[in-house]
């Protein structure tokens, strides 16, 4: 497990998650899959050694001390005193091939720990964005088929049973014309996410990545992406109290031209937009909705509002998603999440890893599954970069495919 913040431990520079993820999501799914005999050992992976002992206790309080039979150990990197930004280097170095790595570090470090870990034959389930530029999204696919390991997006929206049902019925509606998708998170997520907002990456990048790759996904063999223009809203993120880096855009939204593979005179276009400068009291932590129109009908989805809310007389009214994560115990006291698409998104990966180094299928078999390998995802990095690109330079920019390779223009 490649760093040990909110998404891995639910743990944060200044203590405990105040999100819907107050004990992680990785590191519980990795405790509970150890519990069912799919994974022997853990190591965890951070920057700063002196955080573990924090993140042992609250993990601990939290997991260990409230699911049954749930063991939260593991071997840290880099060790209590230490400070290395490079430790995931001795941590895989100490792995052989066929084991895995799950990747949540800051966006612009993806692409190098990918890296390193599939030229050493390891598997590699890396969160979204995939890596920021296109280039090195390609440069992934080849040294994945090279070395023939498993190489994976934690696009979680994929299992999600919503959209993955969503996507199923697009295929009946005929040629594409429009999406729409919005994406957003409170005000508050500029404060964890300070030390690298505007610098590292951006809302787009972090936010947007979800619904541009469920358009992808619906849109595989369908049509393809050719045209890309992006628009910045700023103020809000730059200013007092969240005083982030002067790059810092609140929301970005990106205008996509479609084109049918089946049908020169079939023309889409889509519109992707994500903000982390959210009203702080929304009742929801991640407002997301998107709305896609086909030749022969439509398709609107609010995973905000899922007819499931809760009024408390401190904090008001809270729309809860246990699709997601199911964070209460069983009747037997264990740990009882795994039917939520983020804990399925995880598991399908290590289910996939143990294949391979079983034999029972080829790293290549999950290209044509349907699943967020680093093949099937490659047009939304395309889309994303293009974003970036549109935003930087002021001007619109072409997605063209050069043989086998996509190249941006």
């Amino acid at each position: 497990m490649i760093l040990q913040g909110e998404y891995t431990t639910g743990w944060t520079g200044s203590g405990a998650s105040k999100s819907d993820k107050k004990i992680g999501v990785v590191g519980l799914t990795m405790f509970d899959l150890r519990r069912l005999g799919k994974i022997g050992k853990l190591g965890m992976v951070g920057v700063n050694g002196d955080k573990f002992p924090a993140i042992r206790q609250h993990l601990q309080d939290n997991i260990g001390n409230v699911y049954k039979d749930m063991d939260t150990s593991f071997k840290e990197f880099p060790d209590v005193g230490k400070v290395d930004p490079e430790a995931y280097k001795e941590a895989i170095d100490q792995m052989f091939p066929g084991d895995a790595i799950i990747i949540f570090t800051p966006d612009s470090t993806h692409y190098p720990i990918s890296l390193y870990a599939i030229e050493r034959g390891i598997h590699v389930l890396v969160t979204k964005p995939a890596t920021q530029l296109l280039s090195h999204h390609s440069e992934l696919i080849a040294a994945a088929r090279k070395h023939n390991v498993i190489c994976f997006v934690e696009h979680h929206k994929r299992f999600d049973p919503v959209y993955s049902d969503a996507k199923a019925r697009a295929q009946a509606l005929g040629e594409f014309n429009f999406f729409n998708a919005w994406m957003s998170q409170p005000k508050s997520q500029l404060e964890t996410f300070r030390a690298w907002a505007g610098k590292d990456s951006d809302i787009s990048y972090y936010l947007s990545s979800h619904h541009i790759d469920i358009c992808c996904w619906i849109l595989q063999d369908k049509a393809i992406p050719t045209r890309v223009v992006a628009s910045a809203a700023t103020g809000i993120a730059t200013g007092e109290p969240y005083n982030c880096d002067p790059q810092t855009e609140d929301t970005i939204t990106l205008l996509v031209d479609w084109q049918s593979i089946n049908s020169p005179t079939h023309k889409g276009i889509a519109v992707y937009t994500a903000s982390w400068t959210a009203p702080l009291k929304a009742g929801i932590h991640s407002a997301q909705h998107w709305y896609y129109m086909g030749e022969k009908g439509d398709i609107n989805v609010d995973q905000a509002h899922r007819g499931y809310d809760i009024t408390v007389d401190e904090i008001g009214k809270t729309w809860y998603n246990p699709f997601y994560m199911k964070y209460s115990p069983s009747e037997s006291g264990h740990f009882d999440g795994q039917r939520g698409y983020g804990y399925i998104s995880i598991e399908k990966f290590v289910d996939a890893a143990r294949e391979v180094n079983a034999g029972i299928a080829k790293p290549s078999d999950y290209d044509g599954h349907g699943y967020p390998t680093i093949a099937n995802t490659v047009l939304t990095t395309a889309i994303l970069n293009a974003g970036r690109i549109s935003l930087d330079e002021k001007r619109a920019v072409s997605i063209k495919k050069n043989g086998d390779e996509w190249i941006l223009e």
